[in-house]
């Protein structure tokens, strides 16, 4: 029984997919104009080249900033289960969590990668 609905399924999911492929093939718009080649659509021309090279500094703090936001992220389930139960592990494990967030913190501020002057 199982397995005929799960063949049926898979029957209708492989017909759906067919349908989707042969639909975007279908209505496939070739018409590539000026504009929309441009790298802005807003229908100027560009002043200058749109692969302007930036600063790699600005890159590196967007990296940081991902990886302790989710490190913070990280830190919420530890602040419920400290609700729930009363067990002194998870109070020490926070704790050494942000430790090391911290001595990271002080790392990439002692390397210099939080300045903002270029």
């Amino acid at each position: 029984m199982i397995l005929s609905v799960m063949k049926i399924s898979m029957c209708i999911m492989c017909i759906s997919i067919l349908v989707m492929l042969i639909a975007s093939l279908i209505s496939k718009k070739t018409f590539m104009d000026r504009e929309k080649s441009s790298p802005f659509e807003c229908g100027f021309d560009p002043k200058s080249s749109a692969r302007m090279p930036f600063s790699i500094q600005f890159f590196l703090i967007a990296i940081i900033f991902l990886i302790f936001d989710v490190e913070i992220t990280l830190l919420i389930p530890f602040i419920m289960l400290m609700k729930i139960s009363n067990l002194m592990i998870y109070f020490w494990s926070l704790t050494f969590f942000l430790l090391i967030l911290l001595l990271g913190l002080y790392h990439e501020w002692n390397q210099g990668a939080l300045n903002w002057l270029i």
